[in-house]
């Protein structure tokens, strides 16, 4: 991926001085012409288009950014309640991602959401014990985080 980077910032030096014009808007049309013809010789890289994983990294911050504004919500709502309904608790996250980074990612991701917290994660780094400041369902919180976290950082890794 860094290879493709550089490359595309490479085609787009060569447009401006092909062009004879040091301008940004000049620099950013052979970054587009580069990115083009990066996209049009994918297949000859061994890593996917780079533009993907920077999608991916995009989709990753939207879905953090939804996740906190709702998270946000929820712990307001129960803050306001003048009766104490909520059930704190603790449960095991079985998460399918390798590598160090990812785990830390992960870990990072819900432990800034308000009301959930990491607590630990297991020697064999395959489980995750999270502390949730109001659960119902725990099952339902390992779906969603599986559906919104676990999958992003998947597509922005592979």
């Amino acid at each position: 991926m860094a290879f493709q980077v550089l490359l595309n910032v490479f085609i787009a030096f060569m447009w401006m001085f092909l062009q004879n014009s040091y301008t940004l808007s000049v620099f950013a049309a052979g970054f587009l012409f580069g990115l083009l013809i990066i996209f049009i010789m994918r297949r000859s890289f061994s890593s996917r288009f780079y533009f993907l994983n920077v999608l991916a990294v995009f989709t990753l911050f939207t879905i953090f950014i939804k996740e906190l504004i709702l998270a946000n919500l929820s712990v307001l709502k129960v803050i306001l309640s003048p009766v104490f309904s909520h059930t704190p608790g603790i449960f095991a996250y079985e998460t399918e991602l390798k590598k160090d980074w990812e785990i830390t990612m992960l870990s990072n991701l819900i432990t800034l959401t308000p009301g959930t917290l990491v607590v630990d994660i297991s020697d064999d780094k395959k489980t995750l014990y999270i502390h949730a400041m109001d659960i119902n369902d725990a099952e339902e919180a390992r779906k969603e985080i599986r559906d919104s976290f676990e999958k992003a950082i998947k597509e922005v890794s592979r």
